[in-house]
């Protein structure tokens, strides 16, 4: 994610992530990005596509979410 700096702390889990929000909490109106790994134009922060699937690296502790990287998630643990 080229976008690392944090932004904002979850409503949800308290937890800081960035202007996007996280898997727990996505940002209700997410400005148009570009998916970095299907190059898709998206506002939905949920976005998954088949090529994040194939890259999915960490799981979060408490829902069980799956995600390419660990700021995606609340209580990120590494796949594996």
């Amino acid at each position: 994610m080229s976008e690392a700096r944090v932004t904002k702390i979850c409503p949800t889990c308290g937890v800081a992530t960035t202007e996007r929000g996280h898997l727990c909490h996505p940002a209700p109106e997410v400005p148009a990005y570009v998916c970095e790994f299907c190059g898709a134009e998206t506002t939905d922060a949920r976005h998954m596509c088949y090529e994040q699937v194939a890259h999915l690296e960490y799981q979060c502790e408490h829902c069980g979410r799956l995600a390419v990287r660990a700021d995606a998630l609340c209580h990120p643990k590494k796949l594996g």
